[in-house]
């Protein structure tokens, strides 16, 4: 058995370093303090703060609550067999324990209604006892085996309703269809791993609560929608809505010059409909043909319900309703955006009505990631040759803790970070 402290807080965009789990706001004021954890000079919405929870977590990706324990998805880069399981009792404030390790990509976790937990791994699905006492007693238990593991997307998104569905993303394995040496698409035909079972840049679904011995394989899973690049993040609403936040493609200026690479095309969210067809790789936006397909007719496929930024690359959305509010937020999506360009590194939301429809605009919550990086300290920083800290943060996935604060992993920081309500 091996146990990690989770050492020192020592966060790459800035603060120096002190012991996390022997006292987590490093013996700063109440005033640099965010739910007792050492306050990030991130800008937020009034109302809330963001604390450092924990740190050196390597590629962390997948978070999840269950009762007081958190359980982190490192998926160890792009590599198989350098994943881990880990988990930190005590709400994020006991030791980084090593659960799990050589997994193949784990990217996805997820609490289900039963209060077992589910992992999302490179080609597969799987159950987890979170009651296990001790690292290397968890067992892993298939639920959906055999999923595509190869191409540009090859890790899962997971979200579960209450009535046993488990809903899975399976991203496309191109950017648009593009053969070997990025060859342009056959126009004529339809994408070639559309077809697949299961199709890739769908969303399928099978059952949590009706586990076989050996798991689902994944061509028997029901496909629930087609044509959606990479839909990692998912979430359901109070209404059990089924809600994909989509990662749209990439280089659409090197098809047409004419197009902006940096403003299109838009990233999506989806209120998904069941049976329905969004057209990757032949439509993107509001319903418009690519470049590689012109005069495609995308009106034949359905449109997202809202445009999103483009290249914001959003890979976690919770949806926090009247009893889970985040202090001022509630009955609405945060949605983190990953993405590296400007529209990324920053946590929005998205507020709903009575009717569960949209009820405003997208707004910044959690922001200025790109101020840290540019910015000058006398503290202790990692520092690149031009004086900035190495890597802008990099929000993955949320997960919300049972008094209202919300968990958020950083792949590229390797940390887990709290956005706590400060009123």
């Amino acid at each position: 058995m091996r146990l990690r402290p989770i050492g020192t807080l020592c966060l790459v965009l800035a603060f120096c370093c002190r012991a996390a789990h022997a006292d987590p706001t490093g013996g700063v004021s109440p005033a640099r303090q965010c739910a007792g954890y050492q306050r990030l000079d991130l800008k937020t919405e009034n109302g809330l703060c963001v604390g450092l929870v924990a740190n050196r977590l390597g590629f962390a990706r997948g978070v999840a609550v269950v009762g007081d324990d958190v359980w982190i998805a490192d998926m160890g880069g792009w590599a198989k067999g350098h994943g881990r399981l880990l988990r930190i009792k005590q709400q994020g404030r006991g030791r980084v324990e090593e659960m799990l390790t050589h997994l193949d990509m784990p990217n996805a976790l997820l609490t289900l209604p039963d209060g077992k937990l589910l992992l999302g791994s490179l080609g597969r699905v799987d159950e987890i006892d979170p009651q296990a006492a001790r690292p290397g007693e968890v067992k892993l238990v298939p639920v959906l085996t055999g999923l595509p593991d190869k191409g540009r997307h090859p890790v899962p998104a997971l979200a579960a309703a209450a009535d046993g569905t488990l809903y899975v993303n399976i991203g496309s394995a191109t950017d648009h269809c593009e053969g070997a040496n990025n060859a342009a698409p056959d126009a004529h035909a339809a994408c070639p791993e559309t077809l697949e079972t299961p199709p890739r840049a769908s969303i399928v679904a099978t059952r949590w609560d009706r586990l076989q011995a050996s798991g689902t394989p994944a061509a028997k899973a029901t496909v629930v929608a087609r044509g959606l690049r990479n839909s990692m993040a998912l979430a359901l609403d109070g209404s059990s809505h089924l809600w994909a936040a989509v990662n749209a493609r990439d280089f659409i200026n090197l098809a047409d010059p004419t197009l902006s690479d940096e403003k299109l095309p838009p990233d999506t969210l989806v209120r998904v409909t069941e049976g329905a067809d969004y057209g990757w790789p032949q439509c993107y936006g509001m319903q418009l043909s690519s470049p590689e397909y012109k005069g495609y007719s995308c009106k034949t496929k359905s449109a997202p319900t809202l445009l999103l930024p483009a290249h914001a690359a959003p890979l976690g959305m919770i949806y926090l309703g009247a009893a889970h509010a985040l202090g001022p937020y509630r009955n609405g999506l945060l949605i983190g955006y990953h993405g590296y360009r400007k529209t990324g590194h920053r946590i929005v939301w998205l507020p709903f009505g009575a009717n569960g429809e949209i009820a405003g605009n997208l707004r910044d919550v959690v922001w200025n990631w790109e101020a840290a990086q540019s910015g000058k300290s006398k503290e202790k920083r990692a520092f690149s040759e031009n004086g900035a800290p190495e890597k802008m943060g990099s929000p993955v996935a949320l997960a919300q803790l049972a008094d209202g604060n919300v968990l958020m992993t950083d792949d590229h920081n390797g940390t887990l970070l709290i956005i706590a309500a400060t009123k």
